[in-house]
């Protein structure tokens, strides 16, 4: 651990261990296996580099993340550390020097997909070399109760068959109780230890309001709030993020898509824009976002509800990496409970695998409408305790009304029944209201007894009934694809008068939030040497193709500000600044230092 703590200091420039991860790199070092669960942005990588690169051999780091191994590859050569990755991408020529380098035991670590790994020209090759350790990262992958299960994944269990005596790491962000006992079974860590730092990001915002107008909706939230930020907005189509990717874009924003329909080359190119400009949007899908690294996004916006809450935990917790404050914004509606129930129903997975996904969804419906704080629900959902109330969420700085919707409940019920299951919650509406449309005609439905009992609510408030309904499984969508909702067995007690329901009061105007203070940046003295230190920093990463953060962090220049290093010893303890950095840029920051500041100060022992 002496010689862990040594590279720890004078490689990565850090001065000690956070949460587990003393305790899991030492378990790596005596040859145990392990399972780590932390947060994102809470240091899971350094738990297999650094072991990697004191245990004999070479460090084999299994990631899905074909696009973004070159930039975590580069980040590490920032740091002097012997590192390579081996994809698809690759000349020839190029993977030839990276294989004969493997066998004169010339790197530390190398990245790999699943996929490559597991072909037996690939096996052969490692057989023949020493190998530290094998860290399979995204574990969650190999899980069918995880929210982004692949296949390449399940063979990778053959692993401790074939490579017996070397340890192996399986780290994820993203993890239930019953995806941590697959990942355990489909891997063969049985006797691994388990090391789970929690799921907290208490830095991170979480807001989730009903859709009115979702354009006009997200536009407040970013001119009001983000003005100027990096962040990620996830649609459910592909259609959808082109559309809000060229609005945003008409509205003065730089946003650009991001979906798995576009070709590689223009998704590439809009990756790396985001990884190395400020300011920048990306409109995505779910293909975006695993393994970001980018430290400084400041917002995740949802425009439709995702499948699960491991997804949405995945997916937010890519804002505000560097630990400042940053928000969780979503809005949802019904059309995206009827979608998701439709995509669900009509996908070719069997009953079983639909019977996981519809708990997944309920689960995440539930996260929507509670009306309690919301953090606590999901750090609950992952099994984790928490206090009752954060202060930080949407619902515990803004109390969250309800009403008694039991009347309410029964007209929508009834309405379902008597027009014959056969209608979606739009023409429900309409009957309710009273609306004697050409469709209302074309069926009879004018004859209906339910047809206008229902102008004590307006179209919006009917719409929130209608999703309450099926977010607490009173209806059903049919599986035909025509959106159509059905009653189920909880219809019966309520539409008999024997329950009651409560329904929230959805806000027909967003709430601004209310901001904790953002302490990284409440310690900046002087924001001018702030910027110079941005400047240099930017031209520096220009240069050499990189993204900025890979040069150091914002956390790492404002320590900069708050200290003023005088020379290369003082320098170098600041976090973030190892001895390769020193050697590469030091100069370069000191001259600004120095040149904004003469007296400069003495960093505290």
């Amino acid at each position: 651990m002496e010689q862990a703590l040594e590279i720890l200091r004078n490689t990565f420039g850090y001065h000690s261990f956070r949460g587990d991860q003393q305790d899991i790199i030492g378990d790596l070092l005596a040859g145990h296996d392990a399972l780590a669960l932390m947060p994102t942005g809470g240091g899971k990588s350094l738990c297999y580099q650094i072991p990697a690169m004191i245990r004999p051999g070479t460090g084999i780091i299994i990631s899905p993340l074909i696009a973004l191994m070159q930039d975590q590859v580069s980040a590490l050569l920032q740091l002097g550390i012997k590192a390579a990755y081996l994809n698809s991408t690759l000349p020839v020529q190029s993977v030839q020097e990276i294989e004969t380098g493997l066998l004169n035991n010339e790197l530390d670590l190398l990245y790999i997909a699943p996929e490559r790994l597991l072909q037996e020209r690939t096996l052969a090759l490692l057989e023949r070399i020493q190998i530290a350790l094998f860290a399979i990262d995204e574990a969650h992958c190999v899980s069918q109760w995880g929210h982004d299960f692949r296949k390449d994944y399940l063979a990778l269990e053959q692993l401790p068959q074939r490579f017996p005596a070397v340890p192996r790491i399986a780290l994820t962000a993203t993890a239930d109780e019953r995806t941590r006992r697959e990942i355990r079974q489909r891997l063969g860590l049985d006797r691994a230890k388990v090391f789970i730092s929690g799921f907290n990001r208490p830095n991170i915002q979480y807001r989730i309001t009903t859709k009115l107008e979702e354009r006009r909706q997200l536009l407040r939230f970013l001119e009001t709030e983000h003005k100027q930020d990096a962040g990620i907005v996830y649609c459910l189509s592909r259609k959808k993020t082109e559309a809000i990717a060229d609005w945003l874009s008409e509205q003065g924003r730089t946003a650009l898509p991001y979906h798995a329909g576009l070709g590689p080359e223009i998704r590439h190119r809009h990756q790396q824009r985001f990884l190395r400009e400020e300011g920048i949007i990306i409109v995505a899908t779910i293909a975006f976002g695993m393994g970001i690294d980018k430290p400084d996004v400041r917002f995740v916006a949802h425009l439709d509800l995702p499948k699960s809450i491991e997804a949405y935990y995945q997916e937010t917790g890519r804002a505000g990496r560097d630990g400042r404050a940053a928000d969780a914004w979503m809005v949802y509606g019904l059309e995206d409970v009827v979608k998701l129930r439709q995509m669900l129903e009509q996908s070719d997975a069997d009953e079983n695998h639909k019977r996981i996904e519809r708990h997944k969804l309920d689960a995440m419906l539930g996260l929507c409408e509670i009306t309690s704080c919301r953090r606590h629900a999901l750090l609950q959902y992952f099994g984790e305790e928490s206090p009752a109330q954060c202060g930080f969420c949407d619902t515990c700085l803004h109390p969250i009304a309800t009403w008694d919707g039991t009347t309410a409940a029964r007209k929508a019920l009834s309405c379902v029944y008597r027009s014959g299951q056969r209608f979606g919650a739009r023409h429900l509406i309409d009957v309710l209201l009273g609306k004697e449309n050409s469709k209302v005609r074309k069926f009879n439905h004018q004859r209906l007894s339910v047809f206008g009992i229902g102008g004590e609510l307006d179209m919006e408030q009917w719409r929130s009934v209608f999703r309450q309904l099926i977010a607490r499984r009173f209806l059903t969508v049919d599986m035909e694809g025509f959106g159509s909702l059905r009653l189920t067995d909880q219809s019966k007690p309520l539409l008999q008068g024997e329950t009651q329901v409560f329904l929230r009061k959805d806000n027909k105007v967003e709430k601004p939030s209310r901001r904790r203070r953002d302490e990284t940046l409440a310690q900046v003295s002087d924001p001018e040497l702030l910027e110079k230190l941005k400047a240099c920093r930017k031209q520096l990463a220009v240069q050499q193709g990189l993204p900025p953060y890979v040069i150091f962090h914002d956390a790492t220049l404002v320590e900069m500000v708050r200290y003023l290093p005088a020379n290369p010893e003082e320098f170098l303890q600041i976090n973030g600044v190892g001895l390769n950095k020193l050697e590469k840029y030091g100069e370069s920051f000191l001259t600004i230092i120095r040149g904004h500041q003469p007296a400069a100060k003495t960093i505290s022992p």
